[in-house]
């Protein structure tokens, strides 16, 4: 019977791509020495976030998905991150392929809040594999295959490898997705106030904000 399995050796960022992207490479094994034909993979990638300690972490940052610390053992679940495809050439016995996966700095995106909320360590993932297997059985006959839906792997994705990536698309910069409507208002108040940046903007409302809170 047809059985692959699957390994995430290592991740690395892309320098040169259209938006951010981070590439895992993947290790694929079937013991069976079949003649694969090609495989059309897809992956499920889910963060774990139980699988890891906070006590390092400031728990503000994490206030906004999880609540405050005392409502964690019910508040932490695991995240659907992405669902990404790969295309995979013929091989017998031993392959490696590249997943690349897109990443948003939409701080909207459930993901992006947990990964910019972290500071340090490593990000627990969990990969789901399902696809379908091209192979030549015994007689050289084209045969196609499911991959089987319990096949999965687990990683560790450092939290600095995801920081470097974002620095290097985004140097000293975030990104917010607005309403259009408040955006607008935000707009006519840049221009009535002459503020030349929207630093400036955010920085001079904030500045009231405070002092509001503080008078």
């Amino acid at each position: 019977m047809l059985d692959l399995n699957f390994r995430v050796e290592s991740v690395e960022s892309c320098a040169h791509a259209a938006v951010p992207q981070l590439v895992f490479r993947l290790a694929i094994t079937e013991a069976a020495a079949t003649d694969i034909q090609s495989v059309l993979l897809k992956c499920q990638i889910r963060i774990e976030p139980t699988r890891r300690d906070y006590r390092a972490e400031n728990p503000e940052r994490l206030l906004e998905q999880f609540g405050p610390p005392s409502h964690w053992g019910k508040s932490m679940r695991s995240l659907l991150w992405t669902h990404v495809q790969a295309f995979v050439p013929g091989f017998t016995g031993r392959t490696t392929a590249d997943l690349a996966v897109p990443c948003s700095f939409d701080f909207n995106v459930a993901a992006t809040k947990y990964f910019a909320a972290m500071e340090e360590g490593e990000i627990p993932l969990e990969f789901l594999f399902s696809g379908t297997v091209f192979y030549l059985d015994g007689d050289g006959n084209l045969q196609v295959a499911p991959i089987s839906l319990d096949k999965q792997a687990g990683f560790r994705l450092g939290v600095a490898v995801w920081k470097q990536m974002m620095d290097h698309y985004y140097p000293h910069s975030a990104w917010l997705c607005l309403d259009r409507d408040v955006f607008d208002r935000l707009l006519r108040y840049k221009a009535g106030s002459g503020l030349p940046t929207w630093e400036k903007v955010i920085e001079t409302l904030l500045t009231r904000k405070t002092q509001q809170v503080t008078s």
